[in-house]
């Protein structure tokens, strides 16, 4: 057992141990991943792993660049987002997947079996399937101080940091179309939560659900907020007033999916009530067939571990279809010469 890890560690990074032998050369790949965070780099890795030529297009824009840490990931809790993707290049890189820093700025069925992307320096590749992990942006609450707190003391997601900040003082920035929902699950956090309505209603429901989680609930619009030494101390409301908190939770007003390239191939979206977002199925398939997504760029509750978990599925579903497309294509241009296995005739008469 030894013996075979030491050769299969060997073989890792060796030339002859990437993509195996095919007419894909220069631009051409069989799977270009856009975008290289955790979907997208796990997506090459299997990619890799399965001797496809990959490729990874990345515009170095992660939607958890602003945090210290990623937590919630088996192994690597309290890893810095920064050494998660640069650890994650690295392993690509030893399956013979490249990565490439630039941005796609175009794509287009290219007439056969696959696409053209234009990419923002000029170049273009070509792709026989593509996998689209380009993330969103968080459109924030135009509130003073609020964007240039975020991922530090302004925070979205209680799974990935109410550990950290745990019995501190918390304020929830009420978000429209869910009023009370971030307020009663940061709850659990902590036992000090104040919910500032920011001009949202209460359904009668909410209000009874918040009175029992022992929220308070503060009207009025928020203005700003009060930081002191670095720290985050206080919201500010409009009318003067400021409420001491250490730690405000506040959801994105709106998400905007950087699905450019899906949308100019066409791809089916739907409506939510954070923004619109692709429609995939269970394997990240889109409606445009060669096209698959994952991560963020197909909703906004996917944390890192989820993400990751998604483009390994999407690539393990597109090594399978070119497995047995290649071999049908294959199995159909051998019956052509009436002979569905193969093989050459013996002569004889039947």
């Amino acid at each position: 057992m030894n013996s075979f890890r030491n050769t299969q560690r060997d073989a890792i990074g060796d030339a002859g141990s990437g993509p195996r032998g095919s007419s894909f050369g220069g631009d051409a790949y069989e799977a270009v991943v856009v975008g290289g965070g955790a979907a997208g780099l796990s997506a090459a890795l299997v990619l890799g792993r399965s001797r496809r030529r990959t490729l990874v297009v990345d515009a170095g824009e992660p939607r958890n660049a602003p945090s210290a840490h990623m937590q919630g990931y088996l192994s690597r809790d309290g890893m810095s987002p920064a050494d998660f993707l640069a650890e994650g290049r690295r392993e690509i890189a030893g399956y013979g997947v490249e990565w490439r820093p630039g941005e796609v700025t175009g794509a287009a069925p290219d007439g056969a079996d696959g696409f053209v992307l234009t990419l923002a320096d000029g170049g273009t590749v070509r792709a026989r399937r593509l996998v689209v992990t380009t993330g969103l942006v968080d459109e924030l609450p135009e509130i003073d101080g609020l964007a240039d707190r975020w991922g530090r003391d302004v925070l979205h997601c209680p799974y990935c940091h109410g550990w950290e900040v745990r019995d501190l003082p918390f304020g929830v920035v009420a978000h429209p179309a869910m009023p009370a929902h971030q307020a009663l699950v940061v709850s659990q956090w902590s036992g000090d939560v104040t919910l500032f309505l920011h001009g949202a209603e209460l359904s009668e429901r909410d209000a009874a659900l918040l009175d029992a989680a022992g929220v308070r609930v503060v009207a009025g619009e928020v203005a700003g907020l009060v930081v002191t030494d670095d720290r985050l101390t206080g919201v500010r409301l409009a009318d003067g007033r400021v409420v001491e908190r250490s730690v405000v939770f506040a959801g994105a007003k709106r998400l905007a999916a950087r699905d450019g390239v899906l949308r100019q191939l066409g791809a089916d979206l739907r409506e939510t009530p954070f923004g619109e977002f692709v429609v995939v199925d269970e394997t990240g398939r889109t409606s445009v067939p060669g096209v698959w997504a994952a991560g963020n760029v197909t909703g906004p509750q996917e944390q890192v571990v989820n993400a990751a978990s998604l483009g390994y599925r999407a690539a393990a579903t597109i090594n399978g279809e070119l497995l047995m497309t290649d071999l049908e294509a294959k199995a159909a241009a051998r019956s052509g010469t009436g002979d569905p296995a193969g093989r050459e005739g013996d002569g004889s008469a039947a």
